[in-house]
């Protein structure tokens, strides 16, 4: 088969040949479709951050994907060959005390599909099956790809009941721009986005968004408050992981709000945890990944009655053979793309 490989520990990757995966019992071998370029794949593609190194070289990395079954372990239940699936990418362990408490994505020994083990940048990828989930028609077999940050997406804001609430999407990356559209479906009264890019600020606006905002601009504070009143916003959803981002997002909220803590930031950050947050009464609930399968169950709810439609934010497809023209794109300066998508 072809592969996008990591063949080094410097900045890039390889189109070329790799075997085809030798599935366990308890896996399928999936024929990819469609893989989508996750935060985790662009560190790994630049060799920088934290768990952007291959565990092996070489190695093949894609952590979002989807596609179609066509060889099924021994012990993996529930699935015929043809079955159309996404890849859950938590392998969570099943055995420990977060997975005995349903929450498997935050499990002790967790492991990622395409950090620690062998990804979907691929035209085959071999899967847990534990980590599959069926669909039960081909109605979102354009968008299985994006499922895992969707997800994420649908976790971080239907944790809290947005109805008739003001929420500021803190930074429009693709999941910002999911966030957008399902804080507006969850009943929020007013929902506005805040990036420096004017490309991604248009998205946020398609996606759902009242008001989008460059954080840059010295009168930021005045057009949210203009937007939302001087009482402040009722809940930040913060997808950026920028310093300033959050100092910003913390101000915004007004007291007793609710604050997720979604993006990474790369470097530790300085807070006034009294003033900021003790004080003010301020709920601070970070989330990593999704409810494995309960968001699931929710984003399938979402997408197939209508509710949200997450397309607009799929700006850009590219062949796997294209791949550096598609993180190119990625790692321009202007970043004039939302989710973008390969294809075998």
């Amino acid at each position: 088969m072809k592969a996008i490989v990591k063949t080094s520990h410097s900045r890039g990757a390889s189109y070329r040949a790799a075997e085809v995966p030798e599935i366990k019992k308890d896996e399928l071998l999936i024929r990819v479709t469609a893989a989508s370029i996750s935060p985790g794949d662009v560190a790994m593609y630049n060799s920088s951050g934290p768990d952007s190194a291959a565990p092996s070289l070489p190695f093949v990395f894609g952590q979002e994907f989807c596609g179609e079954v066509v060889e099924i372990g021994s012990l993996a239940k529930g699935f015929d060959k043809g079955d159309f699936v996404s890849v859950e990418s938590h392998i969570f362990c099943g055995v420990c005390g977060q997975c005995r408490n349903d929450q498997r994505h935050i499990c002790q020994n967790l492991r990622v599909i395409g950090r620690d083990v062998p990804g979907g940048f691929a035209e085959y990828a071999a899967v847990p099956a534990r980590c599959a989930w069926k669909h039960t028609d081909d109605s979102l077999k354009d968008i299985g790809a994006i499922m895992v940050p969707f997800g994420s997406s649908v976790h971080a804001v239907l944790a809290d009941d947005l109805v008739g609430r003001t929420v500021l999407i803190s930074g429009c990356t693709p999941q910002g721009l999911f966030a957008a559209a399902i804080a507006k479906a969850a009943g929020a009264k007013r929902v506005i986005a805040l990036d420096t890019s004017g490309y991604r600020r248009k998205l946020a606006v398609k996606m759902g968004a009242c008001a989008a905002i460059d954080p840059s601009a010295a009168d930021c504070l005045a057009k949210l408050t203009k937007v939302c009143g001087s009482e402040g916003v009722d809940a930040v959803i913060e997808m950026s992981g920028g310093a300033r981002a959050v100092e910003f997002g913390l101000k915004a909220l007004r007291p007793g709000g609710r604050f997720v803590a979604f993006g990474l930031p790369v470097a530790n950050l300085s807070l006034d945890y009294a003033g900021d947050i003790v004080k003010r009464g301020i709920r601070l609930e970070g989330v990593a990944g999704r409810e494995i399968f309960r968001s699931w169950y929710k984003m399938e709810s979402l997408l197939k009655s209508g509710a949200v439609n997450p397309r607009p934010a799929i700006t850009h497809r590219f062949a796997f053979k294209d791949f550096k023209k598609a993180f190119a794109l990625i790692n321009s300066k202007d970043r004039k793309c939302g989710k973008v998508i390969l294809t075998p």
